[in-house]
């Protein structure tokens, strides 16, 4: 696919690796339709959509919310005349031990609402857009691509029961719907990012980033540009579908 004048679809568009992805796609003139939840956010990274060559529109939609899924995607197209691309970015963390146990008594216990919270944005809210996105490329009769952003805690991440069971479950849908939409010019992958030096992970305590860097083969967090040119790749090479690329530095949890 050639990503000039192409609409693109990122859901958690407005920050993050989000951001960095559509600057990316941008610069090969890409047409980003950014959907988040902070419009200030948003309207930052369309201006740096801008100013990188391409062009975005901020879109305020709760991926959760099937209601609000389909109202944003018809608007998506309303506003661009066609869909060629989205990429499943959007996710929120409620990290904790399913048990927590002290002197052999359980102190604490992952809840049903902060399992229920991660499921419901990071692999329901995927599902959503992943269908609603598909429905129009097919109506529209426009090839498409469709990339799930998973996570190295696809593998089993301790303290991430909720995370974990989620990204592996994106990453198993990628696969899928490769199988699924093939007939129809539509590719599909997933990309599961290890430690990545996003502002998130920049303001951790400088000992606890040593700590993390340590293990990593490479010795280095990775930059967002790099899971920006994974995307790139994906889009652009019309014979990649149906696989996981893992940018994680070598290491494996």
């Amino acid at each position: 696919m050639d990503l000039n004048d192409k609409v693109i679809a990122i859901t958690g568009g407005g920050q993050g690796l989000g951001r960095s992805m559509a600057v990316v796609l941008a610069a090969k003139g890409a047409k980003l339709a950014l959907i988040d939840l902070n419009q200030e956010k948003l309207d930052e990274t369309v201006a740096l959509c801008k100013e990188a060559g391409g062009d975005g529109r901020a879109y305020i939609a709760n991926v959760a919310r099937e209601e609000e899924v389909i109202a944003v995607f018809d608007t998506i197209v309303t506003d661009f005349g066609t869909l060629n691309g989205l990429i499943n970015n959007a996710g929120i963390l409620r990290d904790g031990l399913m048990l927590k146990v002290k002197d052999g008594e359980i102190v604490k216990k992952m809840t049903l609402a902060e399992w229920q919270a991660v499921i419901d944005v990071n692999l329901t809210g995927v599902f959503l857009c992943g269908r609603e996105a598909a429905e129009r490329m097919i109506k529209l009769g426009s090839e498409g691509v469709i990339i799930n952003i998973s996570s190295i805690s696809k593998a089993g991440n301790m303290g991430q029961s909720n995370y974990s069971a989620a990204k592996a479950g994106v990453a198993a849908m990628a696969v899928t719907w490769a199988k699924e939409l093939a007939r129809y010019g539509i590719r599909c992958a997933a990309i599961a990012p290890g430690f990545i030096a996003t502002e998130m992970v920049a303001s951790m305590k400088p000992e606890a980033l040593e700590k993390m860097t340590a293990g990593i083969p490479l010795k280095r967090l990775g930059a967002p540009e790099e899971i920006g040119h994974s995307c790139a790749y994906i889009f652009e090479n019309d014979y990649f579908t149906g696989r996981v690329i893992e940018m994680d530095g070598g290491l494996r949890l």
